[in-house]
């Protein structure tokens, strides 16, 4: 250790610019590949459960960008008609969020609250970790069977029954809580699967058929926007989207599982590629910088090492020192990136934004710790080369120029 501390004060931190440039340069590099992998794994999660339901003959929901309607003059009866030829001619998954209501809770959250029907619920397959799933088989005025979110559980456990005033019903209802959603349970928008809203802090509420008969014009029309059609036809779809234009004046599209992918690998597939390109580009520059940059510092000090060996500094405790050194400097930016990283999740508490507060090991999820783990891994392996190629160099210097 004494080696060690003699070497840095003495040596490495001789130069201080090249010190601090190293130093940057890492960090510049484990901070990229931890944006890019977290950026994959997201989007690679949102695929899967998006494959889920982009099956063949499914259609889905997506208002065309030219419809250009006015929403507030769209009432209940023209949407109740759409939904009376929605019941009759198809089989369709339901789902809608972002019906707010004001509901004490031990973090102060808004609580948002998911609507769905039993379609829905089966495809997503939501995964509990107490009590048990959804029940749609219930009576109105007898209370509703709800699932909440795990920053709900401590203050309303199961078995509760929470009195609401319900958004879309207009009027106030007991609601009774008969499970709690897994940790860090979430939804990926359809067109954007890296874009995640966590279920913490949400309200599953099940939709039946009376339920639907009495809901208002918004939540009819908020779940027309995502609504998939199950098992169904072109025709049959192109003749549901004249009666959205017919009745309500707005301009729908359904895409099929082929337009679907098409849309993917345009806008996804292809930018993952571009992202992995670019990522693995600046990493090379980095790493070719980084090791620029210390064999310059080795050039200026090859006095110092030189002297050292000379009275006695083996290779192979050389080789220990640089190890050592290059572990600390990657050491020290893990534990940056890992600060920034928790103080970001820790932001969102703060702010209290309900859709993005998750849970997790010093407030990390999986994800961020998958991504840590590799970016240590990824300094492990560039320590190890830069190391074998400064000492490569050194010993290809004479002894005596090193002296002179």
């Amino acid at each position: 250790m004494k080696i060690f501390n003699f070497f840095v004060r003495k040596i490495f931190l001789k130069k201080v610019i090249l010190f601090i440039v190293i130093f940057v340069l890492f960090f510049m590099a484990n901070y990229t590949i931890f944006v890019a992998l977290h950026y994959n794994l997201l989007t690679y999660k949102g695929f899967q459960e998006i494959n889920k339901i982009n099956e063949e003959g499914n259609y889905i929901a997506n208002l065309s960008p030219t419809s250009d309607s006015d929403m507030d003059k769209i009432v209940n009866n023209g949407t109740q008609v759409v939904y009376d030829y929605l019941n009759t001619n198809f089989s369709y998954a339901f789902y809608t969020d972002g019906f707010m209501i004001s509901l004490p809770n031990k973090y102060n959250m808004d609580i948002p609250l998911s609507y769905m029907n039993e379609k829905y619920y089966n495809l997503r397959r939501f995964e509990v970790s107490k009590g048990k799933g959804l029940d749609f088989d219930y009576q109105l005025d007898k209370g509703i069977p709800v699932l909440i979110g795990k920053g709900l559980h401590e203050t309303y456990p199961v078995s509760s029954i929470i009195e609401i005033y319900e958004p879309v019903l207009e009027k106030k209802v007991k609601l009774k809580v008969e499970g709690v959603l897994k940790e860090n349970e979430s939804h990926s928008n359809f067109y954007a699967p890296n874009s995640k809203q966590y279920y913490n802090f949400s309200i599953f509420v099940p939709i039946n058929e009376k339920f639907m008969k009495q809901v208002n014009a918004d939540l009819r029309l908020n779940g027309l926007m995502d609504v998939i059609l199950l098992q169904t036809t072109r025709e049959k779809t192109e003749d549901f989207i004249n009666i959205i234009q017919e009745k309500l004046g707005l301009n729908f599209r359904f895409y099929s599982k082929q337009e679907n992918d098409n849309y993917f690998k345009e806008y996804y597939k292809d930018s993952l590629k571009t992202i992995s390109i670019v990522t693995i580009t600046l990493l090379i520059i980095i790493i070719c910088l980084s090791l620029f940059n210390a064999l310059m510092s080795i050039r200026v000090m090859i006095k110092d090492f030189t002297i050292n060996l000379l009275v006695g500094l083996s290779y192979s405790r050389l080789r220990k020192v640089f190890y050592t050194y290059y572990g600390m400097i990657s050491l020290f930016n893990l534990i940056i990136l890992f600060i920034i990283t928790t103080y970001t999740r820790y932001g969102y508490w703060l702010r209290k934004e309900y859709y993005i507060s998750t849970y997790g090991v010093f407030g990390l999820m999986n994800t961020d710790w998958i991504c840590l783990l590799a970016v240590a891994f990824f300094d492990l392996v560039i320590a190890s080369i830069m190391v074998e190629i400064i000492l490569f160099n050194i010993k290809k210097i004479p002894i005596s120029m090193g002296a002179l």
